[in-house]
């Protein structure tokens, strides 16, 4: 899981690590108008909530600290991803099956179930790679190249061969 998890978030690094401050920040692409930084940040977030959470055995997936820094700036985006990595790189003799609390709103209040570490760190994972789709979007529309073309594909989604 470790292995998997790491290998999507260093595409997020690659990427960062392709690209200027002014293209990690752009909000000019419509429909939401968010930028790669937006979508990085918060993907470090929700894998920061659960590193925070980890000693208590509650997670809280609504306490995210959302630092404009992260956002705006390659350097502490990068930053952000080798502290989330860090924190990862730490779990290697963690128990995934240990019971956690996970809470978060869903848009009707706040809301509690057990999971395991291991699930929260899969829905995690899975949600890096749907926001990556969306960077994916962003950096189509920006003219920007993407990093490697499994960037933003979830594993089990077939992908579409062009005849050419």
């Amino acid at each position: 899981m470790i292995e998997a998890i790491d290998k999507n978030l260093q595409r997020g690094i690659k990427l960062l690590n392709s690209i200027n401050d002014e293209e990690y920040s752009d909000k000019s692409v419509a429909p939401y108008y968010s930028s790669i930084g937006t979508h990085m940040r918060h993907v470090l977030d929700v894998f920061s909530c659960i590193f925070n959470g980890l000693e208590t055995g509650n997670v809280d997936f609504s306490d995210r600290k959302r630092n404009v820094l992260a956002e705006e700036k390659i350097s502490e985006g990068l930053t952000y991803f080798e502290k989330v990595l860090e924190s990862l790189y730490g779990l290697s003799s963690v128990d995934f099956n240990q019971i956690i609390y996970v809470t978060d709103d869903l848009g009707t209040g706040r809301v509690t179930a057990k999971y395991t570490i291991g699930s929260a760190l899969i829905q995690a994972h899975s949600h890096a790679i749907h926001h990556f789709a969306s960077v994916g979007f962003i950096i189509n529309q920006l003219g920007i190249e993407l990093p490697d073309a499994d960037f933003g594909y979830n594993p089990t989604t077939p992908k579409q061969v062009l005849n050419e």
